[in-house]
């Protein structure tokens, strides 16, 4: 079934419901934190079938311009909204996101829905098993909304490659949206779902994080499964939650963290509930500020906006020091290659089916020598153990997420994606994430980006936190029509 067809279907499963289940409740579901959303749920203020109508509705109205969703599945999740209504009402409640729409990058596979890495290659997968974090969120009690766009099988940071067309900022339709996971930066900046999860091989994450104005984290490498995602680079992939504030975000790592047996990247480190790390004392933090390269050659207004948000950092912790960090190596000679050995056989049979990019990328891994990609490998190892010294001076590292506001599409800014500070923090396996800290005299966003020592996501949290509520910026909307 084709995006058009399930958007129609989407539309008048709404329409039917919309007479028989009306009730007092907020003008505006649809810009509801997930965490409020909850708090209404769990009070009867509304049900999981409101929100979802809310959401189905404006998917109806924005999605043919901003191009965020790949599939809408909104008959399945209206029926899944009111067996969970059904639930809540026999007073069974399964957490925070019982109740809660919810959508996922379209490389994560989802049962019964078809999961196709934006390429004409999968047009009409449809797997037969959830990835493990969706059956984590199932279980959850989340609501799918539907599969979002992204750069084809996230290879490439400007969300303008994909067999579903190009993503459109919502803040700037003429502006890239960042990548991989353009889609789900679009769909939670815009109110099309309250959460989602992305991947992140070189900042495909934190860049639309940066660029749609929404909190975006990468967690510790290990911390989350990437089973049943699919790969660009088994070395380097992460997959984290985007949302609209730092609260949101810590209660989706807390349903999609900890070990899978059955996925060897993973780490069986204790997982705490990281909601605990929201509004801890920051006091004694000490913050490192890696000027080389990450603040070389920023933008002005970027340069402005990040000035002041160290400022603001440095009146609620103990101290900010210049830090060095060890080299990152070639992180793509890791990437590429093993890009190529999950493609091999698909892009040998049948490369029309790719992307041009995406062809060209994959075709030209198939020349790597592995002389260069042990190396490469090799790099990661030293650079994870060496990163951990930096941590003996410093609890926290401080950065520009990107280096230039979002650009415009098609320009030749657009082909690196807006100056990339990420792909240095995958190497490391770092927790890190991007949280709102300013915008451009013309509206476009600006994210400030915080990286912590290996499995120290609670504090990155406490200052991420801490910085959104001493600030406004995480409260603006994108100027969509009302």
């Amino acid at each position: 079934m084709d995006r058009r067809t399930f958007l129609t279907i989407g539309g008048a499963a709404v329409a039917s419901l919309a007479v028989d289940h009306a009730r007092a409740q907020p003008s505006d579901l649809s810009g509801l934190s997930l965490r409020r959303a909850g708090d209404l749920l769990r009070s009867k203020a509304v049900s999981p079938v409101d929100l979802t109508q809310a959401c189905l509705r404006r998917i109806e109205r924005y999605n043919p311009s901003l191009n965020a969703y790949i599939t809408i599945s909104g008959e399945q999740a209206l029926a899944e909204a009111r067996a969970i209504e059904a639930e809540q009402r026999r007073g069974r409640w399964r957490g925070p996101l019982h109740g809660i729409p919810i959508a996922l990058k379209d490389n994560i596979d989802t049962a019964g829905v078809r999961t196709t890495g934006a390429s004409d290659l999968f047009r009409d997968r449809v797997p037969g098993d959830d990835a493990e974090v969706a059956r984590r969120l199932k279980q959850a009690g989340a609501i799918l909304l539907g599969k979002l766009n992204l750069h084809e099988f996230a290879y490439g940071g400007t969300s303008t490659v994909s067999a579903f067309g190009t993503m459109h900022n919502p803040w700037a339709p003429d502006r890239v949206t960042g990548g991989s996971s353009g889609g789900p930066g679009v769909a939670v900046a815009a109110g099309l779902c309250y959460g989602s999860l992305g991947t992140d091989t070189a900042g495909s994450v934190r860049m639309p994080a940066s660029h749609c104005g929404i909190v975006g984290f990468k967690p510790t490498y290990g911390r989350v499964s990437v089973r049943g995602v699919m790969p660009l680079s088994w070395t380097l992939d992460h997959v984290g939650p985007m949302c609209r504030t730092v609260e949101d975000t810590a209660l989706m790592l807390n349903v999609v963290a900890g070990y899978d047996e059955l996925d060897p990247t993973t780490s069986d480190v204790p997982v705490p509930d990281y909601t605990r790390a929201l509004g801890a004392s920051t006091a004694r933090l000490r913050l490192g500020t890696p000027r080389i390269p990450f603040f070389d050659g920023l933008d002005s207004e970027v340069a402005s906006a990040v000035d002041m948000a160290l400022a603001v950092l440095r009146r609620m912790t103990a101290s900010t020091t210049d830090v060095q960090l060890p080299p990152s190596g070639s992180p793509a000679r890791v990437w590429a290659p093993e890009a190529y050995a999950y493609h091999s056989s698909w892009i040998t049979q049948s490369p029309e089916k790719y992307q041009p990019g995406t062809r060209t990328a994959l075709q030209r891994s198939a020349d790597a020598r592995a002389w260069e990609y042990v190396q490469a490998r090799r790099q990661v190892e030293l650079a994870r153990r060496e990163i951990r010294k930096v941590f003996g001076g410093v609890d926290l590292l401080v950065t520009p997420t990107m280096k230039t506001p979002p650009p415009l599409l098609g320009s030749q800014a657009a082909a690196g994606g807006g100056g990339n500070n990420n792909a240095a923090f995958d190497v490391f396996g770092l927790p890190t994430i991007s949280v709102p800290c300013g915008f451009t005299a013309s509206g476009l966003p600006i994210g400030l980006q915080i990286s912590g020592a290996p499995w120290a996501e609670s504090t990155v949290l406490t200052l991420a936190h801490a910085y959104e509520q001493a600030t406004e910026w995480h409260r603006r909307r994108p100027p969509l029509p009302a």
